[in-house]
C-alpha cells in the first residue's frame, strides 16, 4: 500500500479519555475547536498560518468573547480534523488510501490553500493522489470506497470520478501487462488467494482478473465502475457477465429466508434492480442460465416489478436449454397453494418454442413433404429442453398441491419431437400417481394419456409392468408391445426371402394398437400361432433344447400380476374363439406341423400378453 509522510516533529496530542484532546505543551491552550462530539484544546497560531476558515471562525468567536468554535458538519469527522491540526503544528502524519480521501476532504474545509501558505495541505494530498495513490491498483479501490461517507465533498472535488476512471482503465490493460497484484480465488483451492507478480508469476493472467476486488464496492460504485469499463468499449460481454455474477454472489444470500425479511428487502431489490440494469445488451451471452435464474428467484421474492421479470425471461428462454432442474426450481409466492412456480416454468417453455425462427441457436419449423407440420432441430438444444421438462416434472410431482391440470398442460407444453424417449415421462407419471393416490380412474386415464408406451425402453417397461400404481389397461399395453417388438426384432425375414409366418409392419402394429379390447381376440390368436412357428423353426435351426426356446423371442419375464391379468383375458375371450376356430382355419393354407411342449406353450402364452390395445 502507498503512502506519505508529512512533518518530523513528534506527535503531542493527547487525551483525558472523556471526549477531549489537547496538546502537550508549556504554553496554554488559546482556543477550543469542537469537532462532532470531541473537544481540541489548541494554539491559535499554528491554526491560523494555514486555514482560511479558522481564521474567520476565530476572528468571529473573538467578537461573540467566546474561545470555542464550533464545526459540526466537517467531513471526515475529529479523525480527518486531528490529522490536518497534527500538519499545523508540523507533527509527523501519515496519509494512505484509507485516510487520504477524508484528509482531502477536510483540508477542503478548513481552506488550507497555497495562497495561504506554499505547499500546504491541498497541495501536497494531490501530489501523492495523482503520482502515487491513483497508479496503484488496490489503493484506487480502497479509496473509492472510503468516498461514500464523504459525500458530497468527495464528488464535488472530483476524487470518485478520478478512482473510477483509474480503476477502468486498468482494467482495460491487456491482462499480459499486469504487473501488480490482486485477488483472484476462482478455480483455486485457496480462500482469497493474492497473486503477487512480484514473487510469483502466473503463466497467464486471466481476463477476469480484476472482478474480485472490486466485489467489495458498494452497489453505486459498483454500478459506475462498470459503467466506466463498459464504455471503453475492450471488455467481452463474457468477461462482464463473470463481473457482474461474482458480485451478485458476493452479496446475495445463500437462504432466501433472509432476502425476504424487511430489514433487507430493500437493499437487496435495489442490488438486484442494477445488475439487471448492467446486463449485456447481448442478450444471448455474457450471463449463464443458472445465473440468470438465480436473478429471477429474488426478482419475484422482493417484488422488483414485471418489466425486471419479463426481460430476465426473455434473455432465460434464449439458454433455456443449458438450464438444470435445480436452477428452476423457483418457489411459489406465498399465495400458491404449490411449493414450486410451475405456472412461470410453463411461460419460460412457451418464450422458448417462440423464438426468433432465424436464430442458429434456437429450433426452427419448416414444411416438409413427408410429414407436413414438421419440426426440425438446428441442434441439439430441443431435446435437451425434453429432458428438462420431463426431469423438473418428476421433481415437482411429489408436491401434494400440484393439481393434474397443471401437470397435463406442463407436460404438452413441449411437442412430441423433444421426446423420442418417454422414460422421463414415465417417471413422472409413476411419482405423481405415487403422491396422489385419490385420483379417480378417469384422473388416472387422462394422466397415463401423456405417455406413448412404444417409447418406453425395456427397462421402463420392466418397472411400468411391475406397477401397482398404473392402471390394468396400460400394464397390458407395455406387455403387449414390448413383446410386439420383441418378435418384430427376432422374426426379420432372412437374404433369400424364406419365411414362417410374416412380418409385421409399424402401420400394422399402430393398427392393432387402436383395435378395442374385446373386438378381435381371434387375431391375437392367430398372431400367437405364428409366432409359437416362427420360435420353433428358429429354435430347430439354431440346434436350442425345447427348454432354451422360453426366451427366444426376448419377451419379457413376467411378473405375478402381469400372468393373472393374461390368464383372465384368455379366458374370457376362449369360448368366442373356439367357434371360429374351423373357419380361422379352413380357408387357410395348412402349415407345417408343429409339436409343443408345455415349456414353449408357457413361453408363447406369455408373448401373447403382450398383444393388448391402446386405452379406450
Amino acid at each position: 500500500m502507498k503512502y506519505m509522510k508529512l512533518g518530523s516533529k513528534p506527535d503531542a496530542f493527547q487525551s483525558d479519555g472523556s471526549g477531549v484532546r489537547y496538546v502537550l505543551s508549556e504554553l496554554a491552550t488559546d482556543v477550543v475547536v469542537v469537532v462532532g462530539e470531541v473537544k481540541f484544546y489548541l494554539h491559535k497560531f499554528p491554526l491560523l498560518s494555514k486555514s482560511n476558515r479558522l481564521q474567520r471562525l476565530v476572528l468571529k468567536a473573538n467578537e461573540d468573547s467566546t474561545d470555542e468554535i464550533y464545526m459540526l458538519d466537517f467531513p471526515g469527522g475529529s479523525k480527518a480534523f486531528e490529522t490536518c491540526a497534527k500538519f499545523c503544528y508540523g507533527m509527523t502524519v501519515t496519509l494512505n488510501a484509507h485516510n487520504v480521501v477524508a484528509v482531502r476532504c477536510a483540508a477542503e474545509y478548513l481552506e488550507m490553500t497555497e495562497d495561504v501558505e506554499k505547499g500546504n495541505l491541498i497541495f501536497k494530498i494531490e501530489v501523492f493522489l495523482n503520482s502515487s495513490l491513483l497508479c496503484s491498483w488496490k489503493d484506487s479501490i480502497i479509496a473509492l470506497q472510503t468516498t461514500k461517507y464523504l459525500l458530497p465533498w468527495s464528488e464535488e472535488l472530483k476524487v470518485i470520478g478520478r478512482c473510477i476512471d483509474s480503476i477502468a482503465s486498468k482494467t482495460s490493460v491487456d491482462p499480459a501487462n499486469v504487473n501488480w497484484s490482486y485477488t483472484y480465488n476462482k478455480r483455486s483451492g485457496a480462500s482469497n488467494q493474492i497473486v503477487e507478480h512480484h514473487h510469483q508469476k502466473m503463466d497467464v493472467v486471466p481476463k477476469d482478473w480484476w472482478v474480485e476486488d472490486i466485489c467489495e464496492l458498494d452497489i453505486n460504485l459498483y454500478k459506475r465502475v462498470m459503467v466506466a469499463i463498459k464504455s471503453k468499449g475492450r471488455m467481452s460481454a463474457d468477461v462482464i457477465g463473470e463481473a457482474l455474477r461474482a458480485y451478485a454472489f458476493r452479496w446475495l444470500p445463500d437462504s432466501f429466508d433472509s432476502l425476504v425479511s424487511d430489514d433487507y428487502m430493500r437493499r437487496y431489490k435495489a442490488l438486484v434492480e442494477t445488475i439487471i440494469w448492467l446486463l449485456p445488451a447481448d442478450k444471448s451471452s455474457g450471463c449463464s442460465c443458472s445465473f440468470l435464474l438465480k436473478l429471477l428467484k429474488v426478482v419475484i421474492l422482493v417484488g422488483a416489478g414485471d418489466l425486471l421479470k419479463d426481460e430476465l425471461m426473455n434473455r432465460i428462454s434464449l439458454q433455456l436449454h443449458k438450464a438444470t432442474v435445480k436452477d428452476l426450481l423457483i418457489p411459489a409466492k406465498p399465495s400458491d397453494d404449490t411449493i414450486y412456480d410451475i405456472n412461470l416454468v410453463q411461460n419460460l417453455v412457451r418464450r422458448y418454442m417462440m423464438l426468433d425462427r432465424s436464430n442458429h441457436d434456437a429450433v426452427y419449423f419448416e414444411k416438409t413433404e413427408s410429414n407436413g407440420d414438421g419440426l426440425r432441430l438446428g441442434n441439439a438444444s430441443l431435446l435437451t429442453v425434453g429432458k428438462l421438462v420431463d426431469g423438473y416434472l418428476a421433481e415437482v410431482a411429489s408436491d401434494p398441491n400440484l393439481s393434474l391440470s397443471s401437470f397435463i398442460d406442463l407436460s404438452a407444453s413441449i411437442p412430441e419431437v423433444m421426446r423420442p424417449v418417454h422414460d422421463g415421462l414415465y417417471a413422472a407419471i409413476d411419482i405423481y400417481l405415487k403422491e396422489h393416490p385419490s385420483l379417480t380412474k378417469s384422473e388416472k386415464k387422462r394422466l397415463c394419456g401423456l405417455m406413448d408406451v412404444k417409447k418406453l425402453s425395456t427397462d421402463a417397461c420392466i418397472h411400468a409392468a411391475q406397477s401397482e400404481r398404473l392402471p390394468l389397461r396400460v400394464v397390458v399395453q407395455v406387455l403387449f408391445f414390448e413383446q410386439v417388438r420383441a418378435a418384430a426384432s427376432g422374426l426379420k425375414a432372412p437374404a433369400n426371402g424364406t419365411t414362417h409366418g410374416s412380418t409385421r409392419s409399424t402401420a400394422n402394429i399402430k393398427e392393432e394398437w387402436t383395435r378395442p379390447i374385446g373386438d378381435n381376440c381371434n387375431s391375437l390368436k392367430k398372431q400367437l400361432k405364428s409366432v409359437k412357428i416362427e420360435e420353433e423353426c428358429r429354435a430347430n435351426e439354431e440346434k436350442k433344447n425345447a427348454k432354451s426356446s422360453k426366451t427366444k423371442g426376448g419377451g419379457l419375464l413376467l411378473p405375478s400380476r402381469s400372468r393373472r391379468i393374461f390368464d383372465k383375458l384368455w379366458a374370457s375371450s376362449k369360448g368366442h374363439g373356439e367357434i371360429n376356430r374351423s373357419s380361422e382355419t379352413s380357408g387357410r393354407s395348412q402349415s407345417p406341423p408343429t409339436t409343443v411342449n408345455p415349456g414353449e406353450t408357457k413361453s408363447s402364452g406369455s408373448s401373447s400378453r403382450h398383444r393388448r390395445h391402446s386405452i379406450s
